[in-house]
C-alpha cells in the first residue's frame, strides 16, 4: 500500500513539473506566436512549390529557399513598398494642400436628396461641412477623434504586421530548407488522430492553400486590377484607394463601398462616355471576385467551400488577420469530426 501512494505521488509530482514547463514553454513563446504561426503557413502553402523547384534544381532545398525568397521579395514586396511610399505621398501632398489652401468641401450635387434612407442626412452633413467646416469639425469632435485614433492604430498594425509577415516568410524559407515540416505535421496529426492522421495533415495543408489563393490572392488581384484602372483614369490618390480595396477584399467586404464614389467622381469630371467606359472597367474587375473566389477557395479541398469561407469570416472576427488561416483550418478539421461522428453514428445502428 505505501509503494502505490509512493507510486502515485512520484507520478502526480512528474505531471506537474511536466505542465509547468509546457506552460513556461508557452509563456516564453506567446510573443513570437503570430510570427510562428506565419512560419508555419507560409512553410505549408510554399512546400508544393519547394518541392518541385528542388527536384529541378537536382536536390538543392537551400537553392531553392534562396530564389523563392529573392523572387517573392522582388515580386511581391518591392511592389508593395512602392505602393506604400505612394500612399506616403500622397498623404504629404493633401497635408501641404490643406496647410495652404485650407481644408474645404465642395458643395454636395442636388441628388443627393433623393437618395433613400439616407439622403437628407448626407446632403445636410455635407452641406454644412461645405459651408463652415470649423463649426462641423467642432460639433463632431468626439466621433472624428475615435476614428482617427482607429485608423491610426490601423495603420500602425498593419506596418508591424507587415514586418512580421517577412520575417516568417524568411523563417519560413529557412524551414523549408531543412525539410520536414510536411512530415512533422503528418506526425503530430498521426499521434492525434491514428491511422487518419494523413488526412487531417492533408487538410490543413489544403485549407492553407485554398485560403492564401481564395482570400488574399483573390484580393491581391482584385486590388491590383482597380489601382491600374484608378491610375489609368487619373483618379486622385490612387494608391490610397487600391490599398482599401485590398483591405476590403481580405476582410470580405464589397469593394464598391469604394469603386460606387470613384464613379461618381469620374461623372462629375469627365465626359458621359468617358465615365461610362471607365465605370464599366471598374465593375468588371470588381466582379472578378466572384469569379476567382469559388474557383480558388475550396480548389483542392475535400471540405465545403461554404465551411472554408464561415472559418475565414469568424477567424478573422475571432483573431484578427492571422484567423483566416486558424479559422478556416479549425472549422475544417471540426467538420471531419463531425461528418467522421454521424457516419460512425450510423454504422453502429
Amino acid at each position: 500500500m505505501e509503494n502505490s501512494n509512493n507510486s502515485i505521488y512520484n507520478t502526480s509530482i512528474r505531471l506537474l513539473i511536466l505542465l509547468l514547463i509546457i506552460a513556461w514553454c508557452m509563456m516564453i513563446l506567446y510573443p513570437f506566436a503570430n510570427i510562428l504561426l506565419w512560419s508555419l503557413i507560409f512553410a505549408m502553402a510554399l512546400g508544393p512549390l519547394h518541392k518541385s523547384m528542388t527536384a529541378k534544381l537536382g536536390s538543392r532545398p537551400k537553392l531553392t529557399s534562396f530564389i523563392i525568397v529573392f523572387f517573392t521579395l522582388s515580386i511581391v514586396f518591392i511592389p508593395s513598398w512602392v505602393m506604400v511610399d505612394s500612399l506616403v505621398v500622397e498623404l504629404q501632398q493633401l497635408k501641404e494642400s490643406i496647410d495652404i489652401n485650407g481644408f474645404s468641401v465642395a458643395p454636395p450635387p442636388e441628388y443627393i436628396k433623393d437618395w433613400p434612407l439616407i439622403g437628407d442626412r448626407l446632403f445636410d452633413l455635407w452641406y454644412n461641412a461645405s459651408t463652415n467646416m470649423e463649426e462641423t469639425i467642432l460639433k463632431y469632435k468626439d466621433q472624428l477623434t475615435n476614428i482617427g485614433g482607429e485608423l491610426a492604430k490601423g495603420i500602425l498594425g498593419s506596418l508591424t504586421a507587415t514586418i512580421q509577415i517577412m520575417i516568417s516568410f524568411i523563417i519560413a524559407a529557412i524551414l523549408l530548407a531543412f525539410g520536414g515540416v510536411g512530415e512533422s505535421l503528418r506526425k503530430f496529426f498521426t499521434k492525434l488522430m491514428g491511422t487518419r492522421g494523413d488526412e487531417f495533415a492533408d487538410v490543413t495543408i489544403n485549407t492553407v492553400n485554398s485560403v492564401v489563393k481564395g482570400v488574399i490572392g483573390v484580393a491581391f488581384i482584385v486590388a491590383f486590377l482597380q489601382g491600374m484602372i484608378f491610375m489609368l483614369a487619373g483618379i486622385p490618390y490612387a494608391g490610397i484607394l487600391a490599398l482599401l480595396v485590398f483591405v476590403l477584399g481580405v476582410l470580405q467586404v464589397p469593394v464598391f463601398i469604394v469603386v460606387l464614389p470613384v464613379i461618381v467622381y469620374l461623372f462629375n469630371v469627365e465626359s458621359t462616355a468617358i465615365a461610362v467606359v471607365w465605370s464599366i472597367l471598374l465593375v468588371i474587375a470588381g466582379l472578378s471576385d466572384n469569379i476567382l473566389k469559388p474557383i480558388l477557395l475550396g480548389k483542392g479541398s475535400s471540405v465545403p467551400m461554404l465551411v472554408i469561407f464561415i472559418g475565414v469570416l469568424g477567424g478573422f472576427i475571432l483573431s484578427g488577420f492571422i484567423g483566416l488561416f486558424t479559422g478556416a483550418i479549425v472549422m475544417s478539421l471540426g467538420y471531419m469530426l463531425f461528418i467522421e461522428w454521424l457516419n460512425t453514428d450510423n454504422e453502429l445502428n
